[in-house]
């Protein structure tokens, strides 16, 4: 789990509605229904349903994450390492179904099986490539949405303004209609910048960890496929990793 999200978004939120101090005041129901219904069914006619029926699911994952630090990651594909050469790759058929990565444990299966290296490789790439695009599709889907609060706001604005115009001999109508006016800016300002940008952000943070670690795993596959020594494959995967995240006695291998 996140905490970092969770704190982000509560505390954020927090800080508004404190300065609000009475934040009733600011409840408007035409107001909610421009900005937030708008945003809503515009997002739906903008990305495939299948694709919107799962926004839910996408903007929890960066509340809900379970991924593997890649120094656990290095630690266990050396292990598979060590494995192979003690006992031969065949023995990492067993060893295998304790990986809890299906992308990792497809791999050394791949390379169990036999396969030829570069269709390993395509096989993984190719897998790979569709991982990083279905990542996308969730990061822009939840982008767009943060797109068009703001422009829901602005439309909610000039609804009220124009409602405020209208009759300006009515002092009892131009309340309501100032309140239109700005409460929508401030809905579509506060949905696209507080619970909208940065999750999209972070979305797109974890897309590259993710690729990062499916790109160490393809390396440790292939290192291991040609029988390299353990000390050799850790070292190969330490060097996608910054020289104060790699495992001891790595750190003065390589550069920043």
């Amino acid at each position: 789990m996140d905490i970092a999200t969770i704190v982000g978004l509560l505390g954020a939120s927090t800080l508004i509605l404190i300065a609000m101090k009475d934040p009733m005041i600011f409840y408007n129901t035409e107001s909610i229904l421009i900005v937030v219904g708008g945003t809503i069914l515009a997002t739906l006619a903008a990305n495939p349903l299948g694709q919107v029926g799962a926004f839910a699911s996408v903007y929890l994952k960066t509340i809900k994450t379970s991924a593997t630090s890649p120094n656990e990651l290095i630690e266990k594909i050396v292990g598979f390492a060590e494995t192979a050469r003690r006992e031969g790759i065949l023995a990492l058929e067993q060893a295998v179904e304790e990986a809890n990565d299906e992308f990792l444990s497809g791999g050394i299966r791949l390379a169990v099986d036999g396969t030829e290296p570069d269709l390993i490789m395509d096989i993984l790439e190719t897998e790979l490539l569709y991982i990083e695009e279905r990542h996308n599709q969730g990061s822009e889907m939840i982008a767009r949405a943060a797109e068009m609060a703001p422009a829901f706001g602005m439309i909610g604005t000039l609804v009220g303004l124009v409602l405020m115009l209208k009759d300006m001999s009515d002092p009892a109508a131009i309340g309501p209609a100032m309140a239109i006016a700005l409460l929508t800016t401030l809905y579509g300002s506060i949905m696209a910048n507080v619970f909208l940008n940065p999750v999209a952000a972070k979305l797109k943070t974890y897309s590259k960890e993710e690729v990062l670690s499916k790109r160490m795993i393809i390396e440790g596959i292939m290192a291991i496929q040609q029988g390299d020594n353990p000390r050799i494959v850790e070292h190969k995967l330490s060097v996608f990793l910054p020289p104060s995240l790699r495992p001891s006695g790595e750190e003065g291998s390589g550069g920043e």
